[in-house]
């Protein structure tokens, strides 16, 4: 077990565009596991597993939950296997970013686009792969399972006891989404401590239909559920946009922190419109810093060469 601590993230004061933010900065957690993954992984990583020597997951050879899970395995002493659809030929060529800090930690990564026959990738591990393991614990891509709220709970807890000893009672918690696991068990823990604290977040994935499917599945009870930003228009999960680059800049600036560029771009840019809409919300506001910066070795050098051409 590490002797590190993953829990008591600090939280800093900053100000954005002339508003007052509080950051909770899950970024600096650890340097080999932070951010919402070490949260959501926080169960696998601190109970025993006896007889488990493997784990298996999926997703993108660039998620931030392939490095998180990798760094989870080596924690463990577990064999990592981790299925993607395919690995890009200038990826393998020279691994950059999660691909690499995965690699380096010892993943294995398996490439199934052509044995899928129709399948997605969950469903060929659960029929294919899973019963040839007894030795095996799968998590689902990006950490989407009840396990997560193990961790979570923590972090909700950790907010509540830092909005007690800043005699905050009303909170507003601002955080992007993927799968909406992390909004989804804070606001459900917020909701069963009977905290009138509110989780905003927005659909980074699949937009905010897909998100709120997202939830049913974790939780079907609607007053668990988080708050969903309007984006104000349609944006594709790992495409390259101008505004997002720009407001990723301008936090850097104004704030000296940096974050990173698939997720909190959305998250600011949601966040501020959201704000504009409300005006009657005063509430303060605590934005959840979710880690994943080691991914900006990858998406950096893609907006530089976008704004040469």
């Amino acid at each position: 077990m590490p002797t590190f601590p993953l829990t008591e993230s600090p939280v800093e004061t900053c100000t954005f565009r002339g508003r007052h933010f509080f950051i909770k900065r899950d970024d600096l957690l650890h340097t080999t596991f932070a951010g919402n993954k070490a949260r959501k992984f926080y169960y696998f990583l601190k109970n025993d597993f006896e007889g488990i020597n493997r784990l298996i997951s999926y997703g993108s050879p660039q998620a931030n939950s392939l490095y998180s899970f990798s760094a989870l395995a080596k924690l463990k002493n577990w064999h990592f296997d981790f299925y993607v659809d395919h690995i890009p030929s200038y990826a393998k060529a020279k691994p950059r970013g999660n691909y690499r800090a995965a690699l380096d930690n010892g993943a294995n990564l398996i490439e199934v686009r052509n044995v899928l026959t129709g399948r997605d990738t969950n469903t060929y591990i659960q029929e294919e792969i899973l019963p040839n393991y007894t030795d095996a614990v799968f998590v689902p891509e990006g950490g989407r399972c009840q396990e997560a709220s193990y961790g979570v709970n923590i972090l909700a807890e950790e907010i509540i006891a830092w909005a007690k000893e800043n005699n905050i009672d009303n909170l507003n918690i601002a955080l992007p989404s993927g799968t909406g696991t992390t909004a989804l068990f804070l606001q459900k823990r917020f909701v069963q401590l009977k905290k009138t604290f509110k989780v905003l977040t927005c659909a980074c994935v699949g937009g905010d239909e897909y998100l709120k499917l997202q939830f049913f599945e974790l939780c079907s009870d609607q007053k668990f559920h988080p708050t969903i930003m309007e984006a104000g228009r349609k944006y594709h999960f790992g495409k390259l946009y101008d505004n997002f680059y720009d407001i990723w800049k301008e936090l850097r600036t104004e704030t000296n922190i940096e974050f990173e560029l698939l997720y909190d771009p959305l998250g600011w840019i949601t966040l501020i419109n959201y704000l504009n809409q409300t005006p009657s919300n005063t509430n303060p506001i605590i934005y959840i810093h979710q880690g994943g910066v080691l991914g900006n070795e990858t998406m950096q050098p893609r907006y530089k060469r976008r704004n040469k051409s």
